[in-house]
């Protein structure tokens, strides 16, 4: 699926040699299927590790991918390009910018897939999470935040600005969004 050159493994091996011991590499798309859509490498430690990952063996090492993304990465590379000044990855995915969503989807299942590779990649990145629960008659999405972002003194633009923003500009059939999370505060939510 993603195209490792032995260069760049060894690269990665490299790096790797140098991090806490089983920590790995994840690689994800920023805005899939979008026009602004970005590939990222990043490390991976052991607690960050979904269980709706993909692991995939290379030599020496593994790669993490979110399998709601699989699909933006048909045919992509990742190469080490080295000059006489320095060195560079290269990360090439054909369809990282492609809008693939199928179309028999039904409105729940675009949401949830819009929320798995819009907006939990950059949640996930202080720990937190955001689930679509359901979708009521009057077409309220009704979501639940978890892990960091729960209890979270910022939850209210999380969700205003990131989350209800742009579920409803992108479907224009949801009415509002309501956060059904029942937030504790605590240590395991950022203040």
């Amino acid at each position: 699926m993603i195209k490792i050159s032995n260069e760049a493994q060894n690269y990665f091996i490299s790096l790797l040699s140098k991090e806490p011991k089983g920590t790995q590499i994840r690689v994800f798309i920023v805005n899939p299927g979008m026009q602004n859509a970005e590939c990222k490498v990043a490390y991976c430690a052991l607690d960050e590790i979904e269980e709706s990952d993909i692991k995939l063996e290379y030599n020496n090492f593994y790669v993490y991918v979110n399998k709601s993304i699989i699909h933006f990465l048909k045919n992509s590379e990742i190469d080490l390009i080295v000059d006489k000044l320095n060195s560079q990855l290269t990360f090439r995915a054909p369809y990282a910018k492609k809008n693939i969503v199928h179309k028999q989807l039904s409105l729940e299942e675009k949401i949830k897939h819009f929320l798995n590779i819009e907006i939990n990649p950059q949640l996930l990145l202080h720990g937190g999470k955001v689930n679509l629960i359901n979708i009521s008659e009057n077409n309220i999405a009704l979501i639940e935040f978890s892990g960091g972002c729960n209890g979270c003194s910022m939850i209210g633009v999380t969700l205003k600005e990131m989350v209800e923003k742009k579920i409803l500009s992108l479907f224009p059939e949801i009415k509002k969004v309501i956060d059904k999370t029942q937030h504790l505060r605590g240590h395991h939510s950022f203040y």
